[in-house]
């Protein structure tokens, strides 16, 4: 599975995963030290700790609910050249410092 653009999701600064986009969809997988750590949480309540990736056609509503909304999503359109429906490239570019205890940030 070829994956097109990836992200590093930290909870609490701490790198917890990788989300990418594939060819088939998307995909979460946990870190393995992140899982082994002691302490560790979910970054959601609906993707749980394992070992075993994520996969969806279709994109994850967790990191759908990162991206902003509205006027601060329209300037985040217009200031990066964003397509809003282009999930994946708002998730990069806009959700490195979210409100909350997980961020992403663009594996380059």
């Amino acid at each position: 599975m070829k994956s097109t653009r990836q992200g590093r999701v930290f909870v609490r600064n701490i790198p917890a995963g990788i989300i990418a986009q594939t060819d088939e969809g998307y995909q979460f997988t946990y870190d393995p030290r992140y899982l082994q750590a002691p302490g560790s949480v979910p970054i959601s309540l609906t993707m749980p700790l394992q070992e075993a990736p994520y996969q969806s056609t279709t994109f994850f509503p967790f990191f759908d609910g990162l991206i902003p909304e509205g006027w601060l999503l329209e300037q985040a359109c217009r200031n990066w050249k964003l397509d809003r429906r282009d999930r994946m490239g708002l998730l990069l570019h806009v959700c490195r410092d979210c409100v909350g205890f997980v961020s992403v940030e663009e594996v380059l």
